[in-house]
C-alpha cells in the first residue's frame, strides 16, 4: 500500500487560514514568499491582516514585534536560513529580548530544498533559536502534526520558532492526536533502545525500528517535536528503561535535538548516545532521496547507529 505523504507547509497554510476565522488577532507577514510558505489563502481571505514586507526579513521581524506589543498574534513566515541569518538581530533583540508574542514560522528547514542548495539549506537554525532566552522551538514530524502545532503555537504565550520542511513526507500521526508543546509522544514501545527524533526523521525512525525488530531488537520511538522546552520526564524514563539512546534530526548534530538530549542526559541520567544528523558541513543541491542518503539521514543510518550504541550499553 502506498505511503501517504503530505507537505508540512501545506498543512500550516490550512491551519493559519482557519486561525484567521477563529482568532481576529492573528496576522501573517511574509518576505516575498507567499506561495512558498502557503499563505495565499490567508492573504486572499484577510487582505487587511496580511503584510507583504518584501525581501526585508529583519524589518519584517521587528514590525511583527511591534504588532505583538499591540496585542496581535503575528506569524512571521520565511525560509529557515533567512530567519536565522538575515533576521537574526531582530529575532534576538526585538522578539527574544522583549519576549514578544511572535510566531516565527519557517519552511525549507534542513537539506531537502531541491535545486536551491547550500544558500537556502539551514542546518543550524534550531541551534540558533534554542540559544535565544525564552524562545520555544517546535519541529513537527508530518503534515497533520504541523496542522496541530500551528494552533498550539498561536495559543502559546511568548516567542515561538516553528520549523517546517519543504517536501511531502510520510504521515505517521493524525489530526486527532494530542499535541502539547513541551510534551513528547511515544509512537512505538520498546525497552532495548530509545530513538528520539523530530521532523522527517520520525518516519525514518519508525522504519528503522521495524528493521531492528526483525533481529529481536525492540526500539522505543519518541517524537520529540518540542526541542525547547525539552520533555525531560519522557527522556529520563527512556534512558532508565532502555539504557541507550539514538537521536535523529534533519539538522546539524551540533546544538540541535542531539545536543539538547546529550546535554540533558549528561546531567540527569548518563547513558550511551549516538547522534544521527548532519556533520560539520555545508550542503548542496540534489533530489531529496539522494541528499538524505549522502548526508546520512536514512532509516539505515539510524539502524547502524542503534547497533553501535548497543555495543556501548
Amino acid at each position: 500500500m502506498p505511503v501517504e505523504k503530505v507537505a508540512m507547509r501545506d498543512m500550516f497554510g490550512r491551519a493559519v487560514f482557519e486561525l484567521g476565522a477563529s482568532n481576529p488577532n492573528v496576522v501573517v507577514l511574509t518576505a516575498d514568499l507567499t506561495d512558498a510558505i502557503k499563505t495565499t489563502a490567508f492573504s486572499e481571505k484577510y487582505p487587511n491582516r496580511f503584510f507583504q514586507m518584501g525581501i526585508k526579513e529583519s524589518d519584517m521581524v521587528a514590525t511583527a514585534a511591534g504588532m505583538a506589543v499591540d496585542g496581535l498574534v503575528p506569524f512571521v513566515t520565511t525560509f529557515a536560513a533567512f530567519a536565522t541569518s538575515l533576521a537574526n538581530q531582530s529575532v534576538r533583540v526585538s522578539v527574544g529580548y522583549n519576549r514578544a508574542n511572535v510566531k516565527i514560522t519557517t519552511s525549507h528547514g534542513g537539506v531537502c530544498v531541491g535545486g536551491d542548495g547550500a544558500t537556502h539549506q539551514s542546518f543550524e537554525d534550531v541551534a540558533l533559536m534554542r540559544m535565544i532566552p525564552g524562545m520555544t522551538v517546535v519541529v513537527p514530524c508530518d503534515g497533520p502534526e504541523a496542522y496541530r502545532a500551528t494552533a498550539a503555537v498561536a495559543a502559546h504565550p511568548g516567542p515561538v520558532y516553528l520549523r517546517l520542511g519543504r517536501i511531502p513526507t510520510p504521515v505517521v500521526t493524525s489530526e486527532s492526536d494530542e499535541f502539547i508543546i513541551g510534551r513528547a509522544n511515544t509512537l512505538r514501545e520498546g525497552r532495548d533502545i530509545a530513538i528520539v527524533a523530530n521532523g522527517l526523521m520520525v518516519p525514518a525512525s519508525l522504519e528503522a525500528a521495524d528493521v531492528l525488530s526483525r533481529d529481536g531488537i525492540e526500539a522505543r520511538v519518541i517524537n520529540m517535536h518540542t526541542v525547547k522546552p525539552l520533555d525531560g520526564e519522557i527522556l529520563a524514563l527512556a534512558a532508565r528503561e532502555c539504557g541507550a539512546v539514538v537521536t535523529a534530526e534533519e539538522h546539524s548534530i551540533l546544538g540541535g535535538l542531539g545536543g539538547a538530549v546529550a546535554e540533558f542526559l549528561s546531567g540527569e541520567f548518563p547513558v550511551p548516545v549516538e547522534r544521527v544528523g548532519i556533520k560539520d558541513t555545508f550542503g548542496e543541491s540534489g533530489e531529496p532521496e539522494e541528499i538524505l542518503e549522502k548526508y546520512g539521514l536514512t532509516a539505515l543510518d539510524i539502524v547502524n547507529s542503534a547497533r553501535r550504541v548497543l555495543v556501548r550499553k
